[in-house]
């Protein structure tokens, strides 16, 4: 499953027994060459099992992960699978830090955990100047907006990519992994250096219509808005769809999102559901007075392809770390272009997990396809020739 010009290495079992395909996944590596594994982990699999066999690596190799909404990897879309990223150690070093009890974390805290991992990289790193850092959260802990925050202060020019653990479409506990334990209530920040460039990029589909909502009634903490216009949130924002508010359901909010734009910049705030007494909770914070629009979205794959060639450097293909919104995930099922998006993530490398939301940089997003791009020490003239440094990449509707 390794392609020989490829930074990072790929693994992943279909095995519906958890010992049995933790066994199948690291037999594709050589574990001892390794300097970090992240592992996402499908619905219906044992957790104490994979922390069972995570003992038996050796100590040096460090070990990140989650539970996940969906998996993506050799096949594109896929479910109830373990798939795994690996680094080889002779091209990433790799500094790891957990942040527990996140409803009550301070964001001292994560900027002090930032500033040790990038200071322990520094001193044996010296000669490599490419640094990203890769950020896990638990998808239900409402804190990815509070958390990003405080660490990109930390991070200064690195940039940060990260997504929030799923647990299918339940929305009852996710977990990420850390120290070889899988945590709820907690974050995992992995920085990487190394000589490969590695570019930074998050996209989406979806166009922000002339169809304004202003919220009138919200709770950023708890990410609810109850009233929209005035008005009970959930049957206000039915009746701008022209449906009946019985009708609300996880496809219509993937098929119908809300954004915040600004200047020629938006930001996708997806909806998670509508409580009994009309109350939308979102996937991120909003806040009262906050003027919304609906948005409309192009061909899902014809703008994944597109956006995906972008990334192609002198005909060579990036391997690629993704996060991908659960709400894509559902929209492409619900429009029956599973089976395309899957053909077109297959072709094009993509390795990673369907999200409850991403993180770039300073803001926590949804519905969005975010990722970073590693490209080997020889393709420097990368995508946009970023000199020795990181990069970034973002759709043109994200020019901030």
């Amino acid at each position: 499953m390794v392609q020989s010009e490829t930074c990072i290495l790929r693994a992943q079992s279909t095995l519906a027994d958890t010992g049995q395909a933790m066994d199948e996944l690291l037999e594709q590596f050589r574990v001892q060459d390794l300097s970090l594994i992240m592992l996402f982990v499908g619905e219906g699999h044992h957790l104490p099992t994979i922390e069972a066999a995570l003992t038996r690596l050796p100590p040096n190799v460090k070990v990140i992960g989650c539970t996940t909404a969906g998996e993506i990897g050799i096949g594109g879309y896929l479910e109830g699978t373990l798939v795994a990223i690996g680094l080889p150690r002779s091209l990433f070093q790799v500094a790891v830090g957990a942040l527990p009890r996140l409803r009550s974390f301070k964001p001292e805290q994560a900027r002090d955990l930032a500033f040790e991992l990038r200071a322990e990289l520094t001193f044996s790193t010296a000669d490599w100047s490419n640094e990203v850092a890769f950020l896990l959260t638990d998808g239900l802990s409402m804190m990815e907006d509070q958390l990003v925050w405080a660490l990109s202060d930390a991070l200064g020019q690195s940039p940060l990519v990260g997504g929030s653990a799923g647990d299918g479409l339940h929305f009852r506990k996710t977990f990420v992994l850390s120290e070889r334990r899988f945590l709820t209530d907690a974050a995992v920040l992995a920085v990487l250096r190394t000589p490969c460039t590695v570019t930074a990029f998050r996209f989406d589909h979806l166009e922000p219509t002339e169809q304004r909502m202003v919220v009138t009634e919200a709770d950023p903490l708890q990410r609810t808005v109850s009233r929209i216009n005035g008005r009970p949130a959930g049957p206000e924002y039915a009746r701008l769809l022209g449906k009946d508010p019985q009708q609300l359901s996880p496809f219509i909010f993937a098929a119908n999102p809300v954004v915040s734009k600004i200047g020629d910049a938006h930001h996708v705030l997806a909806i998670q559901r509508v409580e009994a007494d009309g109350t939308l909770r979102f996937f991120s914070a909003i806040e009262t007075g906050s003027v919304l629009r609906l948005a409309q979205g192009s061909n899902l794959v014809d703008h994944l392809e597109g956006e995906l060639s972008k990334l192609v450097s002198h005909g060579r293909h990036p391997t690629i770390l993704a996060c991908d919104c659960i709400l894509r995930r559902i929209e492409a099922e619900n429009t029956q272009a599973s089976r395309k998006i899957s053909a077109v993530l297959d072709r094009f490398g993509v390795t990673g997990f369907n999200t409850y939301g991403e993180q770039f940089n300073l803001v926590h997003v949804n519905q969005t396809f975010t990722g970073l791009a590693f490209y080997p020490p020889l393709a420097d003239q990368g995508a946009a020739d970023f000199s020795g440094q990181a990069g970034l990449i973002e759709s043109a509707s994200h020019h901030a």
